[in-house]
């Protein structure tokens, strides 16, 4: 916790995937509200089978979903919701003819039934 998932379309070509989920991580960490940065886990995937609306054109998006444990107050997910959204305005710069929508989501995953463990390499 917290699990990052980011999806964009495909015809981002300009994207640099492993840039951006560092970033990300990097903008979820300085927020201070995850103790050790190695509980940060962040993934992509892209979408070749999509559609934007209704209108034809060139079109693409990027949808961030940040689930995190329960107990955080909307102003604090409001806060991780607009620096997210901040890297990914920079990460992504408009390119010519393309109407480009960036979404982020803040979900809470309920903490009572949440499990994890984290086996390191020291205990391999």
């Amino acid at each position: 916790m917290p699990h990052l998932n980011l999806e964009y379309s495909d015809n981002l070509r300009e994207l640099n995937v492993d840039v951006l989920l560092l970033r990300l991580n990097h903008a979820l960490f300085g927020s201070g509200q995850f103790a050790d940065e190695a509980d940060i886990k962040s993934r992509a995937q892209a979408f070749s089978h999509y559609r934007v609306g209704t209108a034809p054109g060139d079109r693409a998006f990027a949808h961030v979903r940040l689930a995190i444990l329960s107990g955080r107050s909307h102003e604090v997910k409001q806060q991780l919701s607009e620096s997210l959204l901040a890297v990914l305005r920079e990460a992504m710069p408009p390119q010519a003819g393309m109407d480009l929508q960036l979404c982020v989501e803040v979900l809470d995953i309920d903490r009572e039934p949440y499990a994890k463990a984290r086996i390191s390499a020291a205990q391999v």
